[in-house]
């Protein structure tokens, strides 16, 4: 019987956690970037156009693939024939995919 309310109490604490990210991500979407913001995220982001990235979303969730074009709401990435948005206002961190001494891309990628 005890065992079965700490699964209940571990469920309810992981439903809570999940929805507190919910709020976090909300909130920053409520405090937009200022246009000159925007501007300079873009700028950065085209930088990055035809190579391989990683890009960092608020709710810790990660994008990989080819960066094809950057628009004035968001990124446009190819990953495995398929072609994908990402609006800007989400974005927190782009990088270039890693790559090891031999130029290859790395297996195991930790940040």
């Amino acid at each position: 019987m005890n065992s079965t309310y700490l699964i209940l109490l571990i469920v309810l604490f992981i439903i809570l956690y999940e929805q507190n990210k919910a709020r976090i991500a909300a909130r920053h979407i409520q405090k937009k970037r200022s246009p000159k913001e925007r501007k300079e995220m873009q700028e950065l982001a085209k930088q990055f156009i035809g190579k391989e990235c990683l890009i960092y979303t608020i709710k810790s969730d990660t994008v990989q693939g080819v960066l094809k074009g950057v628009t004035e709401g968001g990124l446009l990435i190819e990953n495995k024939g398929e072609t994908e948005a990402v609006n800007l206002d989400y974005v927190v961190r782009l990088r270039e995919y890693p790559k090891n001494k031999k130029g290859k891309k790395k297996s195991v990628v930790l940040d």
